[in-house]
């Protein structure tokens, strides 16, 4: 399975200047080299599913580095979960929103670099994907919202090994109230944080540039630590930029660097 080549331009075609245009709208300030393109998101396609938590003592014990997924009901969080890690049904999205009301942790590995002798290196996980149940549902009960609340809002203050959360939004109505909340909510943490704009493709390019810039714009307001791109499931447009933004938050990770230390 190979990476996603990235954008190279030649003057004299339009096609791929026309290409290249479209692309732009889908970087972050960071666009990956292909190699680190194609070593981060392998890691992201060996993703599997290990559990599902429904009450905050059921989580495991904290050991590897975990990045949350948060979005509003309907916003494409499932769909762009299951495209970072090129696999069509990891994640499951609700015909109903707000019915999926767990925590579901999915393990990512790597082949043992340190394995010699041309043996075939065991995997060996590194990191947890963990998609968190929608918010934004306004027609489930009172009870449903407050354990919504309880659950997640516990999840993103305790849990220490939590290193980066991405926010996913619809490009077209990005930063409502309960995305603002939200984002108030986990900024208070020191980890990374990145705002991941999607169904871009539904946009001209006038509304992907100022939903681009707003998103920006609540970065900057947050610092250094946030980040914010389009993304497009339709088009397969910021996969790359995703994986790369995510794999970072992974080598900055305390667990990482005290391996690398070691």
């Amino acid at each position: 399975m190979r990476c996603m080549k990235l954008v190279s331009v030649h003057a004299g075609s339009k096609s791929i200047r026309a290409h290249a245009e479209r692309r732009v709208f889908y970087a972050t300030s960071l666009m990956p080299d292909r190699p680190a393109a194609c070593h981060s998101m392998q890691l992201f396609r060996s993703a599997k599913f290990v559990m599902s938590v429904a009450a905050l003592a059921d989580l495991p014990p904290p050991g590897l580095p975990e990045i949350a997924f948060a979005g509003r009901s309907n916003a494409g969080k499932s769909t762009a979960i299951n495209l970072l890690t090129d696999q069509k049904r990891l994640a499951f999205a609700s015909k109903t929103p707000g019915r999926t009301q767990l925590l579901n942790f999915f393990e990512l590995s790597q082949r043992d670099e340190t394995v010699e002798g041309g043996k075939k290196s065991p995997l060996v996980p590194r990191a947890m994907l963990v998609d968190l149940p929608g918010y934004g549902f306004a027609q489930a009960p009172a009870a449903q919202r407050f354990a919504w609340d309880a659950l997640v809002g516990g999840y993103v203050a305790q849990r220490q090994t939590l290193v980066g959360i991405v926010i996913v939004m619809d490009a077209r109505r990005p930063l409502m109230a309960s995305d603002n909340a939200v984002i108030e909510f986990v900024s208070g943490r020191e980890s990374g944080l990145h705002l991941l704009l999607t169904k871009a493709d539904q946009l001209n390019n006038s509304e992907k540039k100022l939903a681009l810039m707003t998103a920006q714009q609540r970065a900057a307001q947050i610092g250094p630590r946030a980040t914010a791109q389009l993304f497009s499931a339709p088009k397969r447009q910021g996969i790359d930029e995703l994986s790369y933004i995510l794999a970072g938050w992974l080598q900055m990770s305390p667990e990482k660097q005290a391996t690398s230390q070691a």
